[in-house]
C-alpha cells in the first residue's frame, strides 16, 4: 500500500501521474488520427476497419483481465513504465505494417499489442490517480483525464499537421514511439515504488485472487461498470469513427475531418478541467446527469443535422458530455482503497467492452446505413449510462 505522503512527495507523485495520463493519450491519438490513411493504404472496407480496431479491443480486454494481477505483482510504477515501452513498440509495428509491409495482419497484431499495453497502463494510472486524489483530499481525477485529453489534443494536432504535410505513417509512428520511450524512462520516477492500490495500511498481498474475482459479483461495481461502458462507447466511437463518418457521410477531406476530431478531444479536455470543482460542488450523480444529457444532444446533432456548423456545435457538446463519465467511474470504483486495483480493473474491463463490441458493430451497421446513422447505438448507451449515475454516489461512512 501507499503510506501517507509528505506534501512535496504528493505533488511530485501527482505530476508524474499527470504525465503518464498525457503519454497514454498521446499514444492513442497517434494511431486514431491515422485510421483513414491506414484504411486507404490497406484498401479496407468500412467493416474491415472495424475488425482492424477490434485488434485494439481484444488486446485491451486481455490486458484489463490481467491488470489487477500484473499491478499486484509488479506495482504501479513498474507496470506503467513497462507498458509504455510496450505501447511504443506497438506503434512502430502499426506504422511499418501499414506503409512498409502493407500487411493487414501485421497492423492488427500491432493494434492488439498496443491495446494490451495501454489497458494495463490505463488501470495502473487510474489506481495511482485515485490514491493521489485521496492523499490530496479533493476531486482531481477529471484533471488526470484532462491530461489524457491534452495528450490526445497534442497527438491529434501533430497528426493533423502531418496528414496535411503528407508525412509517411511509419515516420509518424516511429517519432511518437520515441516520445513514449522517453516518457517511460522519466515519468514514473516520482511514483512510489511500493504497490499503490491500497493506501490504508493493508498490504496488497492480503487481497487474494478469490477476493479480486469476487468483485465481479458486486451490484454497485457492475452498475459503475455500466456508466463506464456507456461513456467509453461515447468517447471511443468518436476516436474510431468520427473522422471516417465526416469523410464518408458529410463529404469532408481527411484533414478537415481530423481537425474536427481535434475539436472533439479539446472539448473533452475543457470538460475535464472544469469537472473537478463542479463535482465537488454539485456531486458526482448530478454532474453525470448533466454531462450525459449534453453528450446525447450533441451526438443527436451530429447524426441527424447534415449542416457542418451545426455538426461542429454537436461535436463540442458530444466532447464535453463524454468528458466526466469515465473518470467519475474510476473514482467511484476506487472508493475502497484496499481493493481499488481489482475494482478499477473490473469497471475498466466492462467499459472496454465498448471497444470490443463497438468497432465491428458500428462498422457492420455503418456499411448498410452509414457510419453516422450507426452511431444511434451509441446514443442508446449514453441514455443507459446516464440512468445508472446514482451508482457513482460515494458510500456512506458509518460512525
Amino acid at each position: 500500500m501507499t503510506t501517507p505522503t509528505r506534501p512535496a512527495h504528493a505533488t511530485a507523485w501527482r505530476n508524474a501521474v499527470f504525465a503518464v495520463f498525457a503519454l497514454n493519450g498521446l499514444g492513442a491519438a497517434t494511431w486514431a488520427i491515422r485510421i483513414p490513411a491506414i484504411r486507404d493504404h490497406l484498401e479496407l472496407s468500412t467493416s474491415f476497419v472495424g475488425y482492424l480496431i477490434l485488434g485494439v479491443s481484444v488486446g485491451s480486454i486481455v490486458g484489463l483481465l490481467l491488470a489487477s494481477h500484473v499491478i499486484q505483482w509488479l506495482g504501479g510504477r513498474r507496470s506503467i513504465a513497462i507498458m509504455l515501452v510496450v505501447c511504443a513498440g506497438a506503434l512502430v509495428v502499426i506504422g511499418v505494417g501499414t506503409s512498409v509491409l502493407g500487411s493487414f495482419a501485421v497492423v492488427v497484431l500491432g493494434m492488439a499489442v498496443y491495446g494490451f499495453g495501454s489497458a494495463i497502463c490505463d488501470v495502473a494510472m487510474n489506481v495511482e490517480g485515485a490514491a493521489v486524489e485521496k492523499a490530496i483530499g479533493r476531486t482531481i481525477m477529471p484533471l488526470f483525464h484532462a491530461s489524457w485529453s491534452a495528450g490526445t489534443v497534442v497527438g491529434t494536432s501533430i497528426g493533423t499537421a502531418l496528414v496535411f504535410a503528407h508525412v509517411d505513417i511509419a515516420a509518424h509512428t516511429i517519432g511518437m514511439a520515441a516520445l513514449l520511450l522517453l516518457g517511460a524512462v522519466i515519468a514514473p520516477r516520482a511514483i512510489p515504488r511500493v504497490a499503490t492500490h491500497a493506501e490504508t495500511g493493508e498490504e496488497v498481498a492480503h487481497v487474494s485472487f478469490r477476493d479480486r474475482m469476487a468483485i465481479w459479483l458486486e451490484p454497485r461495481t457492475l452498475a459503475i461498470g455500466l456508466i463506464a461502458l456507456g461513456m467509453a462507447f461515447t468517447e471511443g466511437s468518436a476516436n474510431d469513427w468520427l473522422t471516417l463518418g465526416m469523410v464518408d457521410d458529410r463529404g469532408l477531406e481527411n484533414g478537415q475531418a481530423a481537425a474536427l476530431f481535434t475539436l472533439f478531444t479539446a472539448s473533452m479536455m475543457v470538460g475535464r478541467i472544469a469537472g473537478g470543482p463542479l463535482i465537488d460542488r454539485f456531486g458526482r450523480v448530478r454532474m453525470l446527469w448533466i454531462t450525459g444529457g449534453a453528450a446525447a444532444v450533441g451526438l443527436a446533432l451530429v447524426i441527424f443535422v447534415p449542416v457542418i456548423p451545426v455538426a461542429v456545435a454537436g461535436i463540442v457538446l458530444w466532447g464535453i458530455g463524454a468528458s466526466l463519465g469515465f473518470p467519475v467511474a474510476m473514482s467511484a470504483a476506487a472508493d475502497d482503497p484496499a481493493r481499488a486495483a481489482a475494482r478499477v480493473s473490473a469497471v475498466a474491463t466492462v467499459g472496454y467492452c465498448a471497444f470490443l463490441v463497438g468497432p465491428p458493430l458500428i462498422g457492420v451497421v455503418g456499411e448498410h446505413v452509414g457510419i453516422l446513422n450507426a452511431l444511434i447505438i451509441v446514443f442508446v448507451l449514453i441514455v443507459l449510462a446516464t440512468l445508472a449515475a446514482p451508482a457513482a454516489r460515494p458510500p456512506r461512512v458509518r460512525a
